[in-house]
C-alpha cells in the first residue's frame, strides 16, 4: 500500500493551491460577505484544467485520476467552500454524470463547453418534500408528440440562476411503478428553454454565502425525446451515481476546510500570548491541536483511498459515504474548536474559522446527510434481508 502521492498527482494539486491562494483567497471573505459568486473565475479554472479532471482530453478533459481530483477539491476548500462547491455540482454532478450516462450527442454539445467554463452546470434534484428522500420527487414529465413537459420545483439549487444547462429530474407517470422511483427520469436542459423560471432563495443562507442558490420552477416545459439522460425510468440511478462523484468531492473539500482550521489555529496558538506565554504552551490548546491533527489525517486518508477505489473501477459508495461521513463530521469538530481558540477574533469575520465554520455546517447536510451516510454504509454492510450481499448500496428511501 504506497501512501505517496504520485508526481502529477502532486502536480494537480500544486496547480489548484497556486489558484485558490492567488486568485481566490484575495476576494472570498469579501464574496462571501457580499453573497456574490465570483463568475469570473470559471474560466480561468477551465483554462487551468480544472473544471473536467476525470474526463477523457476527446471531451476536453484533463485525465485526471480520482486522488488528483480529490487534491483539486481539497485545496479549493482550504480557502473557500463556497468555490468547491460549485466546482463539486458543475464538474462531478453534472460533467461526470454526463460522462457516465450520456449519449454520444449529449456528450459533445455540452462536456466541451463545461470542461472549459464555457458553460455551467446545474443538479436539478432537490424539492420542498424530497430533499434526502429523493425517491418521492413530484417533479414530471408528461409524454407528448414532441417528447416530454416537465412541471415542478426545485429548490437549494446550486448554480441554478448561472447555468447554462441542467440535469433535471421528474417522474414519468406513464411508467410503471413496482417502486416509486422506478418512474423517475434524468433530462439534459438548456436553462434558456423557455418554460422555467429562476429566482434567488427567499431565505439567507448560514453558509456558502458566495454560492449561487436558487429555485427552479418547470412550468410546460417542453423538451425533446433526445433530452432524455439513460433509460427511462433509470433516473434515480443517475441521480445517485453522480451524487457518488460529488460526494468525493465534499468529502475532500472538508478535509481541506478542516486543514485551514488547523493551520489557523497553529498560527494563532504560536502568536497569542496570555498570562505571560504562548497560549500554545498550554496544555488544554496542545490537546485541541493533536485531536484536530489526528481527526483531519484520518479523514484525508479515507478520502484518498475512496478516490483510489474509484480509480480502480472497485466498488466505492461505501467508502465514499464513509469518507463523506467522517471528513465532514471531522471539519465541523475542527471548525467549531477553531472559533474557539481564536475566542473573540474567531467570533467574527475577520479571521476565516468564523466562515469555515458556516460553510463546514453545510457540508454534513448536502449530498446526503451524515443520517443518509450513515444508513448508506449500514445497508451495504448488512446486505439484504436474505443473507446475500448487497450488490449497489441502497441510498435515501430505495429498497434493493
Amino acid at each position: 500500500m504506497n501512501f505517496s502521492p504520485t508526481a502529477e498527482q502532486l502536480r494537480w494539486r500544486d496547480v489548484a493551491a497556486a489558484f485558490a491562494r492567488d486568485r481566490v483567497a484575495p476576494i472570498a471573505r469579501q464574496a462571501d460577505r457580499d453573497a456574490r459568486f465570483p463568475i469570473e473565475l470559471v474560466r480561468e479554472m477551465g483554462r487551468l484544467g480544472l473544471l473536467a479532471g476525470p474526463v477523457d482530453p476527446s471531451l476536453g478533459g484533463s485525465a485526471m485520476d480520482y486522488v488528483a481530483f480529490a487534491l483539486v477539491y481539497e485545496e479549493l476548500g482550504y480557502v473557500d467552500s463556497s468555490l468547491r462547491g460549485f466546482l463539486a455540482v458543475h464538474g462531478g454532478l453534472v460533467t461526470l454524470c454526463l460522462r457516465d450516462h450520456g449519449s454520444f450527442e449529449q456528450q459533445r454539445r455540452w462536456i466541451p463547453q463545461l470542461a472549459r467554463g464555457e458553460a455551467i452546470g446545474c443538479y436539478c434534484l432537490t424539492e420542498e418534500e424530497a430533499g434526502s428522500d429523493a425517491g418521492a420527487l413530484r417533479a414530471t414529465a408528461r409524454r407528448t408528440d414532441d417528447g416530454f413537459v416537465l412541471d415542478g420545483r426545485k429548490i437549494w439549487i446550486t448554480n441554478g440562476r448561472i447555468a447554462d444547462v441542467g440535469i433535471v429530474f421528474a417522474r414519468d407517470p406513464e411508467l410503471p411503478a413496482a417502486k416509486p422511483h422506478h418512474q423517475i427520469c434524468a433530462f439534459v436542459v438548456p436553462m434558456d428553454t423557455p418554460g422555467i423560471r429562476r429566482s434567488a432563495l427567499p431565505w439567507h443562507e448560514l453558509g456558502h454565502r458566495s454560492a449561487d442558490h436558487a429555485i427552479v420552477e418547470f412550468d410546460g416545459c417542453l423538451v425533446p425525446a433526445s433530452a432524455l439522460l439513460g433509460e427511462p425510468g433509470r433516473g434515480f440511478r443517475v441521480a445517485m451515481g453522480a451524487l457518488d462523484h460529488g460526494r468525493l468531492g465534499v468529502a475532500a473539500g472538508a478535509v481541506g476546510a478542516g486543514r485551514a482550521c488547523l493551520d489557523a489555529c497553529i498560527d494563532f496558538a504560536r502568536r497569542r500570548r496570555a498570562f505571560g506565554q504562548r497560549i500554545g504552551d498550554f496544555g488544554m490548546i496542545q490537546s485541541v491541536l493533536a485531536d484536530m491533527h489526528a481527526d483531519i489525517s484520518a479523514a484525508a486518508l479515507l478520502v484518498y483511498r475512496a478516490a483510489a477505489l474509484k480509480d480502480e473501477g472497485a466498488p466505492s459508495t461505501r467508502a465514499t459515504a464513509t469518507a463523506k461521513l467522517f471528513a465532514t463530521e471531522a471539519a465541523l469538530r475542527a471548525a467549531d474548536q477553531a472559533v474557539l481558540v481564536h475566542g473573540g477574533r474567531g467570533y467574527g469575520d475577520d479571521y476565516a474559522v468564523e466562515r469555515h465554520w458556516r460553510d463546514v455546517k453545510g457540508l454534513q447536510i448536502y449530498e446526503g446527510t451524515s443520517h443518509i451516510q450513515r444508513l448508506i454504509i449500514a445497508r451495504d454492510l448488512l446486505g439484504t434481508d436474505d443473507g446475500a450481499p448487497a450488490v449497489r448500496p441502497p441510498t435515501t428511501a430505495e429498497a434493493p
